[in-house]
């Protein structure tokens, strides 16, 4: 995993040039684009100037479709780039995809590429296999993202949901075998697996092997996903040699987010997937878009796209390796001292969330210290994130109270 850290005045000159080659509505001719830049009646355009992120939101390009092939809207090709580029670090060199392989677009959130990845796999399964809705399954832990349960009810496609045990919060064998007869059973024969990789909850990554035995032991046509949400931009990276990568045959997509560690615009998401895929899903009727449409929010903001590109550039992988490092240092720090106590709590090492059982913890200290429960009904489990701005004095205050 490498590439250069650009500095301040470089990042700066790159996107002035990108934003060079798009159309502006502040100096161009523009009549037929249904956009416009930011409000001037509102907004102080003026104060923008010196800041590539804010002139980007200034000049609002819209980067509608999916830039890492076929042809893209011409008005806002300089900053397509960007997100070409930057789309290339994160599968290249985050995730071990082979160049050229893969496609790939900033979404508006990391719901979308969970969303998105099963719209593939469901209209590939119909297309291919002639599939009907009832007969397309999605299995996925009970820990998963709820986008995945929103999917399922969008999409009319079967959720199938595996429980998992109340500590190690894995799930068991004999569980997803009997979950999958179950849906067999019942016409379910097609199946999208949806594996995390540090979710929000916990923080668990789930056990990949354990998803492509059962699946080939039942030999059932079945797509995978990997839903990188929280994980995306820290456990590659802490744990270079796992196998939740493009490396994995059986990986056919990855969507992460950029809003938590990387510390982009909040709705800021990764959407990446192999080649020959996303075309299950073009929207044949885009005929005014230029490459037509291959995602499910359309119009996006090329602000989202700048600002990631420049966090990963004024970074470039040995400032961000040594980022995570901190953070990892830091709730390494609060785990030693809740060893020290006799604390019930899980984490996994290579992520910076420790969820903490509920018998330790009090409501004044939840309400001290913004906790989030496992379920806000019925806590089992307070989550801890260790982010940038926990530093070790906070730790130490919180272990002290």
């Amino acid at each position: 995993m490498y590439w250069t850290a650009f500095t301040e005045e470089e990042i700066q000159e790159r996107i002035k040039d990108a934003l060079s080659q798009n159309v502006s509505y502040l100096r161009s001719k523009i009549m037929g684009v249904p956009g416009s830049y930011l409000d001037s009646s509102v907004f102080n355009l003026e104060a923008a100037i010196d800041s590539p992120f804010l002139e980007s939101m200034v000049e609002n390009p819209n980067h509608i479709g999916c830039h890492t092939f076929g042809d893209s809207e011409g008005f806002f090709k300089g900053t397509h780039q960007i997100e070409k580029e930057l789309i290339g670090i994160c599968a290249e060199e985050i995730f071990n995809a082979e160049p050229n392989s893969y496609d790939g677009y900033v979404a508006p959130s990391d719901y979308e590429g969970n969303i998105q990845a099963m719209w593939v796999y469901r209209n590939f399964f119909k297309r291919e296999f002639k599939a009907q809705e009832e007969e397309i399954g999605v299995l996925f832990s009970e820990d998963s993202n709820v986008s995945v349960i929103k999917g399922a009810d969008l999409l009319d496609i079967q959720p199938i949901i595996l429980k998992v045990d109340k500590f190690t919060r894995s799930i068991e064998r004999q569980v997803f075998i009997d979950q999958l007869v179950r849906a067999l059973s019942q016409g379910v024969k097609y199946f999208i697996g949806i594996v995390n990789m540090g979710n929000l909850k916990f923080g668990k990554v789930d056990d990949i092997n354990l998803f492509v035995e059962v699946l080939q032991e039942f030999q059932v046509p079945f797509k995978i996903h990997v839903d990188a949400s929280f994980g995306g931009f820290i456990y590659p990276i802490a744990n270079p040699n796992n196998s939740l990568n493009f490396t994995n045959p059986h990986i056919s997509s990855i969507s992460a987010d950029a809003y938590r560690i990387l510390q982009a615009p909040f709705g800021t998401g990764i959407m990446l997937i192999r080649k020959n895929l996303l075309h299950y899903v073009v929207t044949e009727e885009a005929s005014y878009v230029s490459g037509k449409d291959y995602t499910l929010s359309g119009s996006r903001s090329g602000a989202n796209a700048i600002a990631v590109w420049m966090l990963l550039k004024a970074y470039g992988s040995e400032g961000l390796k040594q980022k995570i490092n901190h953070i990892l240092y830091r709730t390494d720090l609060l785990c030693q001292e809740l060893d020290k106590k006799n604390i019930t709590y899980f984490r996994n090492p290579f992520l910076n969330i420790v969820a903490i059982h509920d018998k330790h913890i009090t409501r004044r200290i939840e309400q001290l210290y913004g906790l989030m429960p496992d379920d806000t009904e019925n806590p089992q489990w307070w989550r801890v994130v260790v982010m940038e701005h926990v530093r070790e004095h906070l730790i130490d205050e919180f272990i002290d109270y």
